[in-house]
């Protein structure tokens, strides 16, 4: 046996041990390839065994390192030397196409404080936040707990004009709301593209929406309304993306993504695959996320997760958890080579994507550092980009204890080392706007384009004090 093998039979065995005394349970109910909160240990318990860790191998270890190895095998073998799970993990995405560029030549959203993407500029710009009470004229419309938890709310959204997009009032009544912002933010890229509604008749342009939330529904149910098939089209999921399809008469794929946060990102990847393979020439891709029924919040406070005072503190000793915001974005996509050869304006480029998921991490929620690494990494073969040429990152950044400091180690990781004069920008939308969950990746991708259009890093709001669990001057990223 190998000195590194023998290392890990040792620290695999105290582990099992330790585990094993802290839930009650015998050495062998101890599974070492289970996630360690498979096995019975609570966030609490984590910590003690974190102290008697370092105690035990003389380390300084930060409460990541659970969620970065989350079984005793794989903990065992990062703390015994270089691990194969962080080789396996940087290989697992090694087959990538080569670049293809793809053009953002349209964009409309509706974000709270901002309705297009001039004014979310202007908020980014000027710092401020757009976190605030629910508007007093929705508060009578929809299903709310008392929770009174503020959030990144949009003011009206039970304004349509249904004549514009051919639909009829009873129609529009029975229609989510979320569809209806999908409809006037599309509507607006193809504007801000200069593009007639005519000009797309017919054409293969692509449809692909993310979406989660199903509020309206839960209404409609409430409320009694009698089954009518426009409540039934006007409430699935996969009539978002069809409904765009449906008005504007386009031909190409027309797909609803639910991927929960990362839907809207995972709907960017899908259009520019889509763009690559020839299913579509042009692509609408949008995301979306309202909050019209607050029980899901209140849970959610209950459970810890939402910050008790509404601010999202991305990387800060004081972040406390998420705020929930509410918005639509739209893009209007197009293979660059194409926009150039037409004279299309074009707002930014995306150059390469990766998508994956973490697999068994230490509990369903939880996040796995090693594989959004290597999902970063990815991304930069995809764009034939160094990782350490990379001057600013959106964050996921949702403003929680442990999240950041996961992400932060990832992130740094991939980037690799630099020195203190060339470290990677980073900030997080949310912390202006809130969290929109399913329209999350879009929003954060709208702001990162309009930083390369104007050449300019707003700041993020809320940051005084690092999280004491990410260290900063060792870090790649400012």
């Amino acid at each position: 046996m190998s000195e590194k093998a023998e290392r890990v039979a040792e620290i695999r065995a105290w582990l099992s041990a330790r585990c094993a005394e802290a839930t009650g349970a015998s050495l062998t109910e101890i599974d070492v390839n289970a996630p360690l909160a498979e096995c019975g240990l609570t966030s609490r318990e984590a910590l003690t065994l974190l102290g008697a860790l370092e105690d035990f191998t003389g380390e300084r270890l930060s409460p990541v390192v659970f969620y970065e190895f989350p079984t005793i095998q794989a903990l065992s073998e990062h703390l015994a030397g270089p691990s194969a799970t962080t080789e396996n993990a940087s290989q697992s995405l090694a087959s990538i196409p080569p670049p293809f560029p793809v053009a953002i030549i349209g964009a409309g959203c509706r974000m709270p404080g901002a309705s297009s993407p001039a004014e979310l500029w202007q908020l980014l710009s000027d710092g401020r936040e757009a976190i605030c009470e629910l508007p007093t004229e929705r508060a009578r419309l929809e299903r709310r707990t008392g929770a009174g938890v503020r959030a990144g709310y949009l003011a009206r959204v039970d304004l349509f004009d249904a004549a514009f997009f051919a639909i009829s009032e009873n129609e529009a009544r029975l229609i989510d709301p979320q569809q209806r912002l999908l409809l006037e933010v599309t509507w607006e890229a193809l504007e801000s593209a200069g593009l007639p509604m005519g000009r797309l008749r017919g054409s293969r342009t692509g449809v692909f929406v993310g979406i989660s939330a199903n509020d309206y529904s839960a209404l409609a149910t409430r409320d009694a309304i009698a089954p009518e098939v426009y409540a039934i089209t006007g409430n699935a999921l996969s009539i978002a993306a069809n409904r765009i399809s449906y008005f504007l008469d386009l031909r190409g794929p027309s797909v609803a993504v639910d991927t929960a946060c990362s839907s809207s990102l995972v709907a960017v990847h899908l259009a520019c695959q889509a763009l690559r393979n020839g299913d579509c020439a042009t692509a609408i891709v949008a995301g979306v996320n309202l909050i019209l029924d607050d029980r899901l919040s209140a849970s959610f406070l209950h459970a810890g997760l939402l910050s008790p005072d509404s601010r999202c503190k991305t990387f800060d000793a004081r972040a406390n958890g998420y705020v929930r915001g509410e918005g639509a974005v739209a893009l209007l996509l197009k293979p660059l080579d194409a926009a150039l050869r037409d004279g299309d304006s074009i707002i930014s480029v995306i150059r390469g994507s990766a998508t994956n998921s973490d697999g068994r991490s230490n509990g369903l929620m939880a996040p796995n550092g090693l594989a959004q690494e290597a999902v970063v990494r990815a991304a930069c073969r995809a764009a034939e980009a160094e990782p350490t040429a990379l001057a600013y990152v959106e964050l996921h950044g949702t403003g929680t204890v442990l999240g950041d400091p996961v992400e932060a180690a990832a992130l740094g990781r991939a980037i690799g080392p630099r020195g203190d004069d060339a470290k990677c920008a980073v900030g997080s939308i949310k912390s202006n706007c809130g969290h929109l969950e399913a329209g999350s990746g879009l929003a954060g991708l709208l702001k990162t384009a309009l930083i390369t259009q104007k050449g300019l890093i707003p700041s993020s709001l809320h940051f005084e004090q690092a999280n004491p669990h990410i260290d900063f001057s060792r870090l790649p990223i400012r």
